[in-house]
């Protein structure tokens, strides 16, 4: 059988995906090298300085994406159970780009999978989902849904669901509580639901600087599941800048 990843297919994803950010600031690493090889010498200090500023944040950020996405083991999904009943359901939800499905479709045979996504090109403007759209097909079967909307599921009918660094695309914290109180719904009274997101936190700072904005922080993470009436039953370093929380309905946590 085919892998199910390519070697370095994380840092090669997010390079592809983000080309432009990449682009501009080897541009502007250029230019500065240029002022510092051969402009007025009392700018060279401030352009070295710079070109430092500029490429060194680039250079830790890929680095840790290719430790994070193809070192550590993140896709090997040992932080998930190791095996499923046959008849169990499974729920993956993603939001333009789905990367969990396949691996858990795979893990979990011959149990039922169902990938559902929450893509709205209307909301969700970011060029790189677009990209990856383009360049990844969907799961087989894929829904499309809406997270302002009933999901086209039974109450209390699926074991597990997988959120995997997506539900942080739902920008709107009332938009984002009531999407989990409809995933309560349709999760099994035994069931969980994973959610698996960088976080705002210090070490995604260091790793992405300003790009850390765009995850939410713990706090606000563990607001919404308590609006949702879910709890958290434990909460893993998946790897040092990537947190999973493992959910259960508000009163069966252990």
């Amino acid at each position: 059988m085919a892998p199910l990843r390519t070697p370095l297919q994380g840092l090669w994803n997010v390079v592809r995906f983000n080309w432009h950010f990449y682009a501009g600031a080897l541009a502007a690493g250029l230019l500065l090298a240029g002022v510092a090889a051969a402009g007025p010498p009392a700018a060279r200090p401030y352009a070295l300085l710079l070109l430092a500023l500029t490429l060194l944040p680039m250079l830790v950020s890929l680095a840790a994406t290719a430790y994070v996405y193809d070192f550590a083991g993140l896709y090997r999904l040992d932080w998930l159970p190791a095996t499923m009943p046959p008849q169990a359901s499974i729920l993956t939800l993603s939001a333009g780009f789905d990367e969990i499905s396949a691996p858990l479709a795979h893990r979990y045979a011959p149990a039922h999978l169902l990938a559902v996504d929450f893509y709205d090109p209307a909301r969700h403007t970011e060029v790189s989902i677009q990209r990856a759209r383009r360049a990844y097909p969907a799961f087989p079967g894929t829904l499309a849904v809406d997270t302002r909307s009933t999901l086209p599921l039974p109450a209390g009918s699926i074991q597990l669901a997988v959120a995997f660094l997506a539900a942080h695309e739902i920008r709107d914290a009332a938009e984002r509580a009531a999407f989990f109180r409809e995933l309560k719904r349709v999760l099994a009274s035994d069931g969980t639901l994973v959610v698996t997101e960088h976080l705002r936190d210090p070490a995604n700072f260091l790793t992405y600087t300003i790009g850390f904005l765009h995850f939410h922080s713990r706090r606000t993470w563990l607001a919404t599941f308590r609006a949702a009436g879910l709890r958290v039953e434990r909460e893993v370093k998946t790897t040092p800048l990537i947190t999973t929380f493992f959910i259960r309905p508000d009163g069966h946590a252990a």
